[in-house]
């Protein structure tokens, strides 16, 4: 059985392949086109799946699509004409598009595989999931869980925004979904715009800010109080309902009437370079507390009418990786599995195993510790690729033969303050680098997070790092159980590596909070003692791993300080030359292709840095 996923045409778009159940390769179109979330049809996706897999489009028993469009233009038709006449503006922007490529979807699929190559047209079977079930989909089937209860959130899919479903064997049951316009992810976003930050990109900044504000002050406290009372109604079984009358996402431009939302919190809307102050810290705080309490009340709700022990999560809320941590740490399932591609990326998948087992009928092969082989499933590059690339670019390379005299260098250079480039192995699939592209550094030294936020990443200095530990080392410095292979949640850490805080310190404002040392490890803990954690198994990145055991050695510490392999508004680094242009554009000190280093002060002379930082705008 073979079997191609497709996610396109909103944002994030991929493309997954399974054979006989077996995920090949999974992979986002941003990282071959360069355009961060690009929503087209992913074309370098798709030839770089079937190229894996060695099949051709007419081997596919199927093509699965992500979601329904006709039942996502019912929904904006039907929205619009509810609202009338308001959103007139929106609709005729909205409509030309609909009418000229998502309304003939089947031909639209068709015509962009036939730019691919050719195949017979009225041979292939294409299928239309709905997009929550891909979801589940892609969140239950890679788990290791032979039953589970299954929860989705994200802003909107057709029109489900939410959905608690039960999988067991190869079958998933929908039991209950909530529906457009009252959506939690839609609500984050709504925060994440009003204070100044991209929807759809910027909800991990909003995550990263919130720390930040006072949990105590009787401003973040009134905040809370008045999203509950004014914008929004919790149920106990964690469904929202949303008073539209503050929105403006169902049938406008934007995502919030800000006049209304000015008078209600007593602040303007930020733009995106105005200066964060403590009262959008608070704000941040605020929702960042409320969308933990709606996730938390819904997992409670999941336990009660699946009867389930092992929960699995999926939709762009699941990246929420602090409302994960708090979710596990309540003990409510005995384990949990989210899917590392859990924003619309992760649709193309979920497309291709719910065709698989759904469709198909076919019986799931479980593994521990899941299918999903570490979400290394993108591209990689062998040595006659690499030698090659160093030649034309007429850079300077080391080739090490030995994998020990390999690490023990790159180890030492850590332990000495240097910041490195790590490319290695297979890409990953998702929006976390994990150890195959990725930026590293010493998570003891109090001047990396400062270093790799201004002068590497060209980003907001607030934006916490990971720490990528080994796994067997994580209890040591982090109060969590298990393993966390996904960086997909946040724990606290141990009182062992704690620096006690002065009196007052969450009345510091957020400039004085930022750069004090609040343990022995600073550049990965983060203003409230957190960390967003990476477990480094022997089994799923072995060199990685085998890094971190020689780092050890060295300092004490298995752990390095993880980044993604890229600058702000760039997409993660796909090949060597992607990866060589971000290292000679920012200060970091060293690049690990494979088995070569580069060293910066010996590579030629590079002149294009001003150009390269004005292509990639603010995310």
């Amino acid at each position: 059985m073979k079997i191609l996923g497709i996610s396109a045409f909103y944002h994030d778009s991929s493309a997954a392949i399974l054979v006989d159940g077996q995920i090949v390769a999974a992979v986002q179109e941003e990282r071959f086109t360069r355009k961060k979330h690009d929503d087209a049809f992913p074309s370098h996706s798709v030839q770089y799946c079937l190229k894996e897999a060695g099949l051709s489009i007419d081997e596919l028993d199927a093509v699965v699509f992500y979601d329904k469009p006709f039942l996502k233009f019912e929904r904006l038709l039907e929205t619009y004409y509810a609202f009338a006449p308001k959103g007139l503006r929106s609709f005729i922007q909205a409509m030309p598009i609909w009418l000229n490529e998502k309304l003939f979807i089947k031909k639209r699929i068709k015509d962009e595989l036939r730019d691919i190559e050719e195949f017979d047209a009225k041979k292939l079977n294409l299928l239309f999931p709905e997009h929550h079930l891909s979801h589940a989909a892609s969140a239950f089937y890679p788990s290791p869980f032979e039953e589970a209860a299954i929860i989705t959130i994200d802003g909107v899919g057709e029109w489900a925004t939410a959905s608690i479903c039960k999988g067991k064997g190869h079958q998933i049951e929908v039991i209950k979904e909530m529906h457009f316009p009252h959506s939690v992810g839609l609500l984050y976003s709504a925060f994440t715009y009003f204070l100044g930050f991209r929807v759809n990109s910027g909800e991990y900044k909003l995550m990263g800010l919130a720390p930040y504000g006072n949990p105590n002050a009787e401003q973040t406290l009134h905040f809370i109080a008045t999203i509950k009372k004014e914008l929004i109604e919790i149920y106990e079984d964690g469904s929202i309902w949303i008073d539209q009358q503050y929105f403006d996402y169902a049938t406008g431009l934007k995502m919030t009437h800000n006049s209304k939302w000015n008078n209600l919190f007593g602040i303007p809307k930020r733009n995106p370079d105005d200066d964060l102050l403590q009262v959008h810290c608070n704000l941040a705080f605020a929702i960042q507390k409320v969308t933990e309490e709606i996730v938390m009340k819904m997992a409670i709700h999941a336990k009660e009418i699946t009867g389930a022990k092992h929960l699995c999560l999926s939709g762009g809320v699941a990246l929420n990786c602090v409302a994960n941590g708090k979710l596990l740490q309540e003990k409510i399932f005995d384990d949990i599995f989210i899917q590392p591609a859990s924003g619309d990326a992760g649709g193309s998948l979920g497309a291709a195993l719910a065709a698989h087992h759904l469709f198909f009928e076919q019986a799931r092969k479980i593994n521990l510790p899941d299918l999903m082989q570490g979400s290394y499933l993108g591209c990689q590059f062998y040595p006659n690729e690499i030698s090659s690339f160093i030649k034309k670019q007429k850079a300077i390379a080391h080739f090490h033969e030995n994998e020990n005299e390999l690490l023990e260098k790159i180890a030492e250079y850590i332990k000495n303050g240097k910041i490195i480039g790590w490319f290695q192995g297979r890409m990953e699939y998702g929006p976390r680098a994990l150890g195959a592209r990725s930026i590293i550094g010493d998570p003891s030294n109090e001047e990396m997070q400062k270093r790799m936020n201004l002068k590497i990443k060209y980003r907001e200095s607030f934006r916490p790092f990971a720490p990528s530990v080994l796994e067997e080392d994580a209890h040591l410095y982090f109060n969590m159980e298990g393993k966390s292979p996904y960086m997909l949640l946040v724990s606290d850490i141990t009182e062992n590596i704690k620096e006690d805080l002065p009196n007052g310190y969450h009345d510091f404002d957020m400039r004085e909070k930022l750069y004090y040392k609040r343990s022995s490890l600073p550049a990965i803990t983060h203003v409230d003692f957190s960390a967003r954690v990476q477990t480094v198994s022997k089994d799923t990145h072995p060199r990685y791993w085998k890094l971190l055991h020689a780092l050890k050695a060295k300092t004490g510490v298995g752990m390095v300080i993880n980044t993604s392999f890229n600058v702000r508004g760039e997409p993660i680094v796909c090949t060597p030359k992607d990866a060589y242009a971000c290292f000679m554009n920012t200060e970091m000190d060293i690049l690990v292709i494979e088995d070569y280093i580069f060293l910066k002060e010996e590579q030629p002379e590079w002149d294009n840095r001003k150009k390269w930082q004005q292509e990639f705008k603010l995310d």
